[in-house]
């Protein structure tokens, strides 16, 4: 330790401590921050990018075109590097830190790390109000920057330089903490931003990350061994905590050894490659009926890596209410849901342990020829939804992926998250390499398949990633919230194959809306309030998509859709292909979901969905 000091900015004390964080990936050391995605305005041009141009070369700066979407581009890179590098997205003041909130919620619920850095107001409020300052009158303290304290793991706001000697090693442990990972906000106030400091050499020497690796209590294993010795009819649900703890091999190992099935949560989905000996499909409401019949037998449940979103569940009705829950999770608030007995700590390091535990214990032996033949039934299923020659004025959700999923190499990565994809990829989506899946379901947020696949394809650039290409499928709603990143991957040259399978509106909520007994409206083109129902006014994707820059086409069929791929993965730049899909046709589920019915209604149909929807409730497991 020496007392010498450098006297920088803040703004430029920040960037240069972040630009001397590194990591390792596969034992290659490299910045732990690979970027920034970047809007200016008056509340961060003058200081913050200030500094930033002074490092593009090792902190590379990349325009966005909405804050919204390059935060979740930066959400989509965290995710393609299972969390082990991390971008950061920075705006201005008001409007656009506010346009930040929905990425910054994305991340939240699916326990991403994700840096954001956003102008605030003055500290010495001396020019009050300034531009773009929303004012409370009762607390000036509060700023629109206020609104991400809901969903970021660690919030702070700087008024003075010296602050962010502390605040940004807590910012980066959290974002790499297993238990706590999130997004960080950090509010750089505008006076502050200009302000210099003495800021000790010391603190801006290398340091590099490493995620850490909690370790169990050994009493804890011991206890989840002897439970699991009791069961008959073990099942593993492996989530997304899996992936993140690159423990794939362990868990496969771990099942194949004690004879036990895995089953997969939308995150987890990829952990496992669709064809492995163990692997029994996906569960849960978009799950399969292989995944859901093991899940209803089972007497004891090993919930690795999974916070048991409802989707997993089926609302809770997807088990047996004397089935008994063993979890292990870094994260206690995980661990110890629905009455599990937890084991807190690394999913890796966790299964190794109990596995010596188990020993030569291993489950009945007719269990996973019972889990080989409900997944043979289920690949059938799949193949009459997906085959290509039924007769079929537009083709489904289900034979578009099919093809997509024929011509994509087993490195390239699938992305979707909201609308009808989400559903359909999880059932459709035969997953070749493991960890080239991305249904972003945590928040479902709508805008983020595009921008996520910008984010994507920068990340399979460095080590740690398949590679490949990302592959995108969303609606022609989905694309109508937010598509500019296509015009941002034609600019930096990062390639992404986007397919928009067009339905003519929100189609899979007017499929719950009628489902549970309302007639459909507002939902679908057809039932808008619009000038012309009979023949409403469709976008033209590739059109559109041509006038960003991105190679396109429209296809007609299943067979031009083939054709049109090919073509795409030899093209060098981002491509967009438009089809016409099928509104009404869906791959079935056999897993119920808890949504609000009206207990009183008008519509005979929405009293018998009523009916339907309190025989799901009287099934559901009481729990936390």
């Amino acid at each position: 330790m020496t007392s010498k000091t450098v006297r920088l900015t803040m703004a430029q004390a920040l960037v240069k401590y972040l630009c001397n964080q590194f990591t390792e990936i596969d034992g290659e050391r490299v910045p732990l921050f690979a970027g920034l995605f970047g809007i200016f305005g008056h509340g961060n041009v003058t200081c913050l990018s200030e500094a930033l141009e002074q490092v593009q070369d090792q902190l590379p700066t990349w325009r966005g075109q909405n804050e919204q979407s390059m935060a979740l581009a930066a959400t989509g890179f965290a995710k393609a590097k299972r969390r082990r590098q991390i971008m950061i997205a920075a705006t201005s003041i008001g409007p656009g830190a506010s346009n930040m909130v929905t990425a910054a919620g994305t991340a939240m619920a699916n326990r991403l790390p994700l840096l954001l850095l956003a102008g605030d107001t003055f500290a010495n409020r001396l020019p009050d109000p300034v531009l773009q300052q929303v004012e409370h009158f009762n607390n000036p303290t509060i700023t629109v920057n206020d609104t991400f304290k809901p969903v970021v793991r660690y919030w702070d706001r700087i008024t003075l330089p010296e602050q962010i000697i502390t605040s940004l090693p807590q910012a980066i442990a959290t974002m790499l903490d297993p238990a706590d990972c999130g997004p960080a906000f950090i509010g750089l106030a505008q006076d502050t931003q200009e302000k210099a400091f003495d800021y000790p050499e010391v603190f801006f020497e290398p340091k590099v990350w490493k995620i850490p690796r909690p370790r169990p209590d050994r009493d804890a294993v011991a206890e989840a061994a002897s439970i699991l010795k009791t069961a008959k009819k073990p099942l593993i649900i492996a989530g997304g905590g899996v992936r993140y703890s690159a423990a794939e091999s362990e868990v496969a190992t771990f099942a194949e050894k004690h004879g036990i099935p895995v089953v997969e949560t939308i995150a987890g989905k990829g952990g496992l490659t669709h064809n492995h000996p163990v692997h029994a499909g996906p569960i849960g409401i978009v799950g399969s009926t292989s995944a859901n019949a093991l899940a209803a037998e089972a007497d004891v449940v090993l919930a690795i890596g999974t916070r048991l979103q409802d989707f997993t569940t089926g609302s809770w009705t997807a088990f047996s209410k004397e089935a008994q829950f063993v979890s292990i999770n870094a994260a206690r608030f995980d661990a110890i849901k629905h009455r599990a007995f937890s084991v807190v700590g690394d999913a890796r390091e966790t299964v190794k342990e109990l596995g010596a535990a188990l020993g030569d214990w291993a489950a009945p032996s007719d269990l996973m020829p019972r889990a080989k033949e409900l997944f043979a039934d289920w690949n059938a299923i799949l193949d009459s939804h997906q085959d290509r020659s039924k007769d079929a004025a537009v083709p489904s959700y289900a034979q578009v992926i099919g093809v997509m999923n024929k011509v994509a190499e087993p490195n390239d990565t699938l992305i979707g998250a909201a609308g009808g994809t989400p559903g359909e990829i999880t059932k459709n989506w035969r997953v070749k390499d493991p960890n080239t899946f991305d249904c972003e379901f945590g928040f479902s947020c709508m805008g983020y398949e595009i921008a996520a696949g910008w984010g994507c394809a920068m990340a399979q650039e460095g080590p740690g990633t398949p590679g490949g290409t990302p592959f995108v499928l969303l609606g022609d709603g989905t694309y109508m919230m937010m598509n500019s990143d296509i015009y941002s991957a034609v600019l930096t040259g990062h390639k992404m194959i986007v397919v928009v399978a067009d339905n003519g509106g929100y189609a899979v909520i007017n499929r719950l809306q009628q489902f549970k007994g309302v007639p459909g409206f507002n939902n679908l083109l057809t039932d808008c309030r619009i000038q012309n129902r009979n023949d409403p006014l469709h976008v033209d994707f590739a059109a559109h998509a041509a006038s960003m820059g991105a190679a396109t086409r429209h296809v007609n069929d299943l067979d031009e859709l083939e054709e049109a791929l090919i073509w795409a993965k030899g093209n060098d730049k981002t491509t967009v292909i438009s089809i016409v899909s099928d509104a009404w046709t869906w791959v079935p589920g056999d897993a119920d979901w808890d949504v609000g019915v009206p207990e009183v209604s008008e519509f005979e149909k929405v009293r018998d969905a009523r009916k339907s929807q309190d025989d799901i409730r009287a099934r559901q497991r009481v729990g936390v």
